[in-house]
């Protein structure tokens, strides 16, 4: 199995928006997609007074975070759990609030990275594209089980894909002579399916569908849908938030979740606002941050990120 390898999204960026509100003895900072740590060995290093939370659902990540994550012995406490379980993995650690909460959405570079985990569609590879891949459906049994109505409905609706419907008829037809197996099938039938015009446009053909495999396969915008708010909780007055998103659906769960906070709950003609009604957070970004074009040269995968970032300014009630 090839090593992965491993480039941070925007670590300088991230570093400067959470180190601010980590210089206190006891601070804690919530790695909620841990990966490979390079946002983590980062902070850990710039902020020699904070205590890092490290979550992942990938057991093999965990294992390799930690040998990064050696030489701060005693500053982590790395766990495997799916994000959206902060509020238990914060409160089986016995920490009441924290003052950082970190998500790198989506599929991590060891999960592109290493072939036998199915993500990538460059290569053939086992249909598998579980984050845990301990348990649960994968995506070959998603192709070989689900009705085309609901392979076109996650297919329109993760993928943003124009040929869903064609694409699951061919599926369900091809299903039936022998079960996928592989993603090479896969990207063999997409590029028969999809028109000769929609393949020279918008990347490669199989990108909209593996995408949306995989949300379907992790349930990631479910799991998202709840994790931002749960963090948003667990920050404490002054803590801060940052999230790094690739695609629009993520982008439009976090930029939801953060505009429903930094605004007043107030009627509008109301002359004086009240505490209660104040907003609990204010924006560190303006709207969605990019990559600069130095940065997407040198990391490929920084060409679709997405940065929002807030700080908690208000206990909630």
């Amino acid at each position: 199995m090839a090593g992965p390898r491993h480039v941070p999204v925007l670590l300088d960026r991230v570093v400067s928006l959470l180190a601010p509100a980590l210089e206190e003895p006891g601070s804690v900072v919530v790695d909620a997609t841990l990966g490979l740590a390079g946002h983590s060995e980062a902070l850990l290093t710039r902020c020699p007074r904070a205590h890092l939370v490290g979550i992942d659902r990938d057991v093999h990540a965990l294992e390799l975070a930690a040998e990064r994550l050696a030489p701060f012995t005693g500053r982590t406490s790395l766990v495997h759990a799916v994000y959206d379980e902060i509020p238990d993995v914060l409160a089986d650690l016995g920490i009441a609030a924290v003052q950082g909460i970190l998500f790198d959405l989506g599929v991590s570079s060891m999960q592109l990275d290493v072939r036998e985990r199915g993500f990538a569609y460059a290569e053939d590879a086992p249909l598998d594209m579980r984050m845990n891949d301990t348990t649960g459906l994968t995506a070959a049994e998603v192709l070989n089980t689900y009705p085309a109505a609901d392979l076109a409905r996650i297919l329109r609706a993760y993928g943003e894909e124009k040929f869903a419907r064609q694409i699951a008829r061919a599926i369900v037809t091809e299903r039936e002579k022998e079960p996928f197996t592989s993603s090479a099938r896969l990207v063999d039938l997409l590029y028969q399916v999809i028109p000769a015009p929609a393949r020279r446009t918008g990347g490669h053909p199989a990108k909209r569908t593996f995408q949306a495999l995989r949300i379907e396969v992790n349930e990631e915008l479910d799991v998202l849908e709840r994790a931002i708010p749960a963090a948003i909780d667990a920050t404490a007055l002054g803590g801060r938030v940052v999230v790094e998103s690739y695609h629009s659906l993520e982008d439009r769960l976090v930029k939801q979740a953060f505009a429903a906070r930094t605004r007043s709950t107030a009627p509008v003609d109301l002359p004086v606002v009240p505490e209660e009604h104040q907003p609990e957070l204010r924006l560190l970004t303006r709207g969605a941050e990019k990559a600069n074009e130095q940065e997407i040269e040198e990391n490929p995968r920084a060409a679709s990120v997405r940065l929002r970032a807030v700080e908690r300014i208000r206990r909630a009630a």
